[in-house]
């Protein structure tokens, strides 16, 4: 029958009697005869070396039961065989991965090759060429080992990588910390924890993130931290207290790298709120390393796994261990920034005076911070009697972020009152004797504001408005009978620019009519980033029309509420009205 796998039927020169026989003797790849239904009917001398196995002990075999078996060793079922399902078909298949049984016991992992045999049209089995890529195939499985390693290396550093550049975005704390949880769980973990250093000795459990997000249920209250006390394991104390990172099993009982689950100690009660917190999340891997050097510890961050077919390895010990470095700086930089902008917030409000009430005149006044993870500007308000009777008003915003910025808007408030108060000239006069003063005594390079003198009996009128502007958003008029009047005349140069030769500021004059209300403010109230300066002004326009008839008071509450998202500037509002005939 080998004879009439050949090609019968074809002239080979040498194919005399016996010719094909001795071809399959010497053939160097193992070759196996199979009947339909996948008896063995000859195998070659090949193919008696890879299987160890004597052709006269394989003759008659079923080839699926004797040789054919799982990467485990044990027996495939037929319908997983493809040899089996190729011969029901009677049509030619490959395989490649199959594993073979030895007469040793040793698995030899083949590519094989099947082709039907005929006689006169009659199927009367497969001839199957079969090879040993045992070693191919473990080098194959060392290649996708190298290549998960390689791309498991890659992901852990793109993690490092994001988490750098997200936490790099934001100076404030709770901030961070929540866009690192995000991170974390379920990238790199199931549960992820983080607990502050406080002062007086104190740790507070300030975000835990789970499966399904912030877990605010976990969070807990303040602990004292106890004193290092001999016998106390746990890895929040040690961490806390200067220690290494640790990794432990939860499993275990020990293990070369500080594992297994110690119970709390008498006293320590943070070990025992972070015990029961183990618990909960049902634990079976933990990493705890600090915030921050050791010279510098800021608190702990402690990463949970709860599959114990995956626990963390050291290699994930060393990246959890660099995020926390990382962390920590963001949260020591985070709270040195909290400290000057507080500094700053609360030198900005002491510094702006409280608001005259000069007879029927009102006057309502509001100052914002940026809002949280922004910088404290230089903005301010303004308002003061002067010696001839007119009523004085200023809004300004020095250039700058920082606490610069916010001790120079004070150098620039106290001169500019000294210099009103001192002569009795129109504002562009005093503004232009500021200018000239800015630069020999403050710290201020450049500057905005607006300077107006109310004129006129503060009961009964009538009132002018004389005003100049070095480069500020224009006043904004609102007069009985639902009319808005954005007050454009009067600007001049900003403070800090080079002056024209000879050229004095402008001064504008307008007549204040009765009931009108008057809204001197900062650009924060208008500049929102991604929106274009007329589409503020037109905003606050409507808002400050819809609100034109309530009281002084809610108007600025209102106008600073309506804002949109998105501002990153504090704001100064003073709003003056004149009473009714």
């Amino acid at each position: 029958m080998v004879e009439g796998a050949g090609g019968e039927g074809r002239s080979w020169p040498a194919a005399g009697p016996g010719f094909w026989p001795r071809v399959v003797e010497q053939l160097g790849t193992a070759l196996m005869v199979v009947d339909p239904v996948g008896r063995i009917l000859a195998v070659n001398p090949a193919a008696e070396r890879l299987l160890g196995r004597a052709a006269r002990a394989m003759r008659g075999m079923d080839a699926h039961e004797l040789l054919h078996r799982d990467a485990d060793g044990s027996t495939l079922l037929r319908k997983q065989c493809p040899l089996l399902q190729s011969l029901a078909e009677g049509a030619a298949a490959r395989g490649e991965g199959d594993s073979y049984l030895r007469g040793d016991g040793r698995l030899v992992t083949i590519s094989w090759s099947a082709s039907p045999l005929a006689d006169d049209g009659s199927f009367q089995g497969m001839a199957v060429l079969f090879t040993d890529i045992t070693g191919d195939h473990g080098a194959r499985r060392e290649r996708a080992a190298y290549t998960s390693a390689l791309e498991d290396l890659n992901e852990r550093l793109t993690l490092v990588a994001e988490i750098t550049d997200v936490l790099g975005q934001t100076l404030e704390t709770d901030e961070a910390l929540a866009r690192l949880g995000r991170l974390l769980v379920p990238r790199l973990a199931d549960w992820a924890a983080v607990d502050l250093r406080a002062g007086s000795g104190q740790v507070h459990r300030v975000t835990v993130t789970g499966p399904a997000g912030r877990d605010a249920g976990l969070e807990g209250g303040r602990e004292h931290l106890p004193e290092a006390v001999e016998g106390d394991h746990s890895p929040l104390v040690q961490v806390l207290n200067g220690g290494s990172p640790v990794l432990r099993h939860e499993q275990h009982d020990t293990d070369t790298h500080d594992t297994g689950t110690a119970a709390a100690p008498p006293g320590s009660p943070l070990s025992a709120a972070h015990s029961d917190f183990l618990r909960t999340v049902h634990a079976t891997s933990v990493i705890t390393v600090p915030l921050g050097s050791r010279r510098q510890i800021t608190g702990a961050l402690t990463l949970v796994r709860t599959d114990p077919a995956h626990p963390f390895d050291t290699a994930d010990l060393d990246v959890v261990s660099d995020i926390g470095r990382r962390v920590g700086l963001v949260i020591d930089n985070a709270r040195r920034y909290g400290r000057q902008r507080a500094v700053a917030e609360a030198m900005q409000r002491n510094l702006l005076a409280p608001l005259p009430q000069p007879g029927r005149l009102r006057l309502a006044a509001r100052y914002q911070p940026a809002p949280v993870g922004s910088q404290v500007g230089g903005d301010w308000y303004d308002a003061f009697e002067l010696k001839d009777g007119a009523l004085a008003l200023v809004i300004g915003d020095v250039v700058g972020h920082d606490l610069t910025a916010a001790a120079g808007m004070a150098q620039l408030h106290g001169i500019l009152r000294s210099l009103a108060w001192d002569h009795t000239e129109p504002p562009g006069a005093v503004v232009d004797r500021l200018d000239d003063a800015m630069p020999a005594i403050t710290t201020v390079p450049m500057a905005t504001l607006v300077l107006a003198r109310v004129e006129g009996h503060p009961d009964t009128g009538p009132w002018t408005l004389r005003w100049t502007s070095a480069g500020h958003p224009p006043p904004l008029l609102l007069a009985p009978g639902g009319q808005a009047q954005y007050l454009e005349a009067g600007q001049g140069l900003v403070l800090g620019a080079p002056p024209a030769s000879g050229a004095s500021r402008p001064n504008a004059t307008l007549p204040l009519p009765p009931a009108s209300t008057l809204l001197l403010y900062t650009d924060g109230l208008i500049e929102i980033p991604g929106s274009d300066l007329d589409t503020g002004l037109g905003r606050l326009r409507r808002h400050a029309l819809a609100l034109a008839h309530a009281p002084l008071d809610t108007l600025c509450d209102e106008l600073l509420a309506r804002m949109p998202p998105g501002s990153t500037d504090d704001v100064a509002l003073l709003a003056l009205r004149l009473p009714t005939p």
